[in-house]
């Protein structure tokens, strides 16, 4: 099967919030408990940067986009990476394509630092930012309950060469 990686488009908004309700019922890749709507995920990710990955029917089968960390005008070029694969795509090579192609656009619009925060049983998307230049620079012990038990995140940041 080809696939295709992609600028995300609105008409993509519930094949992408399918799979973040996947992602959340896995348990390994985000604290949110319930799928926003379209509207409040439009609202809350960056309008540039926005990526799918599309198979050979035209279905999406992961997504990339990026949201700030902060309102200040100083921080503008700073930004949060989201990546979430369909679940029939894990462990394909398709997280780091999506993660390697974002990293490229972000450059091309001026973030100058990507953070990640990533739990730490999500071994293998630690090695994936790693390998496309991502440190980690620790670990926030215990930051937020998850279905009762209290989770850490491993935080990862690239930082551009280029900005």
């Amino acid at each position: 099967m080809n696939y295709e990686l992609r600028e995300m488009l609105p008409e993509d908004g519930a094949q992408v919030l399918q799979i973040f309700k996947q992602e959340i019922d896995g348990g390994n890749a985000t604290f949110d408990k319930e799928v926003p709507s379209w509207e409040t995920w439009d609202n809350k990710y960056f309008k540039v940067c926005r990526l799918v990955l599309v198979n050979e029917n035209g279905v999406v089968q992961g997504w990339a986009a990026i949201q700030p960390v902060s309102a200040r005008e100083c921080f503008k070029g700073v930004a949060e990476v989201s990546i979430y694969l369909d679940n029939s795509v894990h462990g394909k090579g398709f997280g780091e394509m999506l993660l390697h192609k974002l990293v490229e656009e972000t450059e091309e619009h001026h973030f100058w630092t990507l953070q990640s925060g990533i739990f730490p049983e999500n071994v293998a998307s630690i090695k994936i930012h790693e390998k496309l230049g991502f440190r980690i620079i620790g670990r926030r012990e215990k930051i937020a309950e998850m279905n009762g038990i209290w989770r850490d995140v491993i935080l990862l940041e690239r930082r551009s060469k280029s900005i």
